[in-house]
């Protein structure tokens, strides 16, 4: 999963607690799970795991851009995302 790969927005290493790191591995599996859904529509179980995760991300972007908008906004650039 995420830590057999460098992530872009790790401050070292083993920096998996920050939130812009949880941040990307969070938008990681939602994109995951974009062809699960493809082959498996009824997967509802999923589906709410999905949201979970969607909302999450959400709580977490809302600290971030609180707390530290330069990271914020290096983080949406990055990851490709919306305000």
């Amino acid at each position: 999963m995420a830590d057999k790969k460098k992530l872009a927005l790790a401050k070292h290493d083993k920096d998996t607690g920050s939130a812009a790191v949880q941040i990307e591995i969070l938008t990681a599996r939602i994109l995951g799970l974009e062809g699960h859904f493809k082959n498996a529509p009824k997967d509802k179980a999923s589906h709410r795991g999905l949201i979970t995760m969607v909302n999450k991300r959400k709580k977490l972007l809302a600290y971030l851009a609180k707390t530290d908008k330069a990271t914020y906004e290096e983080t949406l650039k990055k990851l490709n995302l919306r305000k």
